[in-house]
């Protein structure tokens, strides 16, 4: 292929190119939806306990007490990234305004 840009061969090189441009859209939007985001980790005890910020001995503790939801499959423990951040999430202090807020409509209910 002649590479060499002139007004003869502009029009067939701006086809490819934007040819080019909508397949690497495609393989970006197919990562994006195929990528880390969508994906559920299965997080062993150490990744865990990095995660979370917490010593593997509580990590151990928590899940013999079954506050952490985890799978246990020959012996070893798995965490799910997604049901992790769930886990944090239902512990999410409100703040005053929402709690004021809250309070309003209760009391004009």
């Amino acid at each position: 292929m002649n590479n060499k840009l002139n007004l003869e061969s502009l029009p067939k090189m701006v086809f490819q190119l934007t040819q080019q441009i909508e397949e690497m859209k495609q393989m970006l939007l197919d990562n994006t939806s195929n990528g880390r985001n969508e994906v559920d980790d299965l997080l062993d005890v150490a990744e865990t306990a990095e995660f979370l910020k917490l010593s593997v001995p509580t990590i151990y503790s928590n899940a013999s007490k079954r506050e952490l939801p985890h799978f246990k499959k020959a012996k070893k423990i798995y965490f799910s990234r997604i049901e992790l951040t769930e886990y944090l999430k239902t512990g999410r202090v409100k703040t005053n305004s929402e709690i004021d807020d809250e309070a309003n409509k209760y009391l004009l209910n």
